[in-house]
């Protein structure tokens, strides 16, 4: 069986949950289980502190796991992404109080605290910036009005926490995060099982950013409407058995859907319908 790594709380855990479903995976019913087997796919799903995920898999006991890039690149593990999922983005950025430190420079012989210690160390070292890392588990913005640092790193999704804390993010952004499919480094990249799970995850992707449109349009007006649908290799025509129109049908952007839809009627297209995509593979 393929055994798989999946975050067992947090916000990775969830969308990687429903994910997994959309992909035709079981998933488990009862946080407190910590090991769900799917005989019909030949899978094995392992529920683990999203942290120590790429642990894990780096020491081939597991095959694969889905975790934030940032706690890849923290861990020191010896794994690599090779699929982005596109969910739990963030920014990982500094931090401090308006006007204390502006720019990275400004850290030279200060102190910074952070959950990610591995990541910051190698970001001081990489500007050539000698400044003392402490690490703390859990919310970090507290540390300076405590005294322990002069500033912080952390991941920021909305910066609310930094905001409602008094602090300002400064500086450019250390790394940009989301969820990924991580793998033990030098592992066989042709493994059959893998290659059949990251289809799924990417026929899930990929139902999830198009549409299916349909619609009704004069012969005549073909060329510039199939122009507006291009579909992926091309869409399908089909003559309608009222003479002169033809029925179209291609895979749109869900984001495009729209203004698609309002630009096809302009050019006389009628019966204009999308449906939603369940799965894919292309």
């Amino acid at each position: 069986m393929l055994r798989i790594a999946v975050p067992n709380k947090g916000s990775l855990s969830g969308p990687a949950a429903a994910m997994l479903h959309e992909a035709g995976y079981r998933q488990r019913k009862e946080s407190k289980e910590l090991v769900l087997v799917d005989r019909d796919n030949e899978v094995e799903f392992f529920y683990l502190r999203p942290r120590d995920i790429a642990i894990y898999v780096s020491t081939g006991r597991l095959d694969i796991g889905i975790t934030g890039r940032d706690l890849l690149r923290d861990s020191g593990a010896v794994a690599e992404e090779i699929l982005q999922l596109g969910f739990a983005r963030s920014t990982f950025r500094y931090a401090a109080e308006p006007g204390t430190v502006d720019t990275v420079q400004d850290l030279n012989g200060k102190t910074v605290a952070t959950s990610y210690e591995v990541v910051v160390e190698k970001h001081l070292a990489d500007n050539g910036i000698e400044a003392s890392v402490v690490h703390l588990d859990g919310a970090v913005e507290t540390a300076i009005q405590l005294g322990v640092a002069h500033a912080i790193a952390d991941v920021v999704e909305t910066g609310t926490s930094l905001r409602n804390a008094g602090l300002e993010a400064f500086g450019e952004p250390i790394m940009e995060s989301e969820a990924v499919v991580i793998r033990r480094t030098g592992a066989d990249p042709d493994e059959p099982k893998v290659r059949q799970f990251l289809r799924r995850l990417q026929g899930v992707l990929v139902a999830r950013r198009y549409v299916m449109m349909d619609y009704d349009i004069r012969v005549e007006q073909v060329e510039k409407a199939v122009a507006l649908t291009p579909g992926l290799e091309s869409p399908t025509v089909s003559p309608l058995h009222h003479e002169g129109w033809v029925a179209v049908r291609a895979m749109v952007p869900t984001s495009d859907a729209q203004r698609i839809m309002d630009e096809l009627y302009d050019l006389g297209a009628r019966a204009i319908l999308t449906t939603g995509i369940h799965a894919a593979r292309l």
